[in-house]
């Protein structure tokens, strides 16, 4: 549903009547979480042919990368940073779709490896594809803007311990 106004700038108006304070930063805020879900409707929607969602994508991509595709569960949860029971419900997820499975660690019988399969390979490939056909729906920004936004955010991540 397109509007004909921009919300968000409807929104600084009437936090500035309120005299609520902070409004550029609201309005920031607000701007990033719209574009959020814009992106990632976008993302999910090119991913959703192929049985797949950003998540599980990212877990492909990530075991892609890895000398051996396979990596233990925690380290995927580090490396995604995300918690260790999502990474469970991605990893179960992807198994029920034959892309992982799950195999035990040779050197540490705590430890469970994530391994991609044959078919998880292929779809990681189309998948990469097909991110790229919607550059990873960020299409509206020009490349200028691109480099922009992912200095600025990463210096804003830094800035609140996302890493060091």
């Amino acid at each position: 549903m397109t509007l004909a106004f921009d919300p968000i700038e409807e929104a600084g108006r009437n936090w500035d009547a309120h005299e609520w304070g902070a409004t550029a930063a609201m309005k920031a805020a607000t701007a990033l979480t719209r574009a959020h879900q814009i992106v990632q409707s976008r993302i999910d929607t090119a991913l959703a042919p192929l049985d797949l969602n950003f998540s599980r994508f990212e877990v492909l991509a990530l075991l892609s990368f890895s000398q051996a595709g396979e990596l233990p569960m925690g380290k995927i949860g580090d490396r995604l940073q995300v918690h260790a029971a999502s990474v469970t419900n991605t990893i179960q997820r992807l198994e029920a779709s034959g892309f992982v499975e799950r195999v035990a660690h040779p050197d540490d019988g705590r430890a469970v490896l994530a391994r991609m399969l044959p078919a998880g390979r292929r779809v990681a490939r189309e998948a990469a594809g097909a991110l790229a056909a919607i550059e990873f729906g960020v299409d509206g920004l020009a490349s200028g803007a691109r480099a922009r936004v992912h200095r600025d955010l990463t210096g804003f991540r830094a800035a609140n311990g996302d890493f060091s």
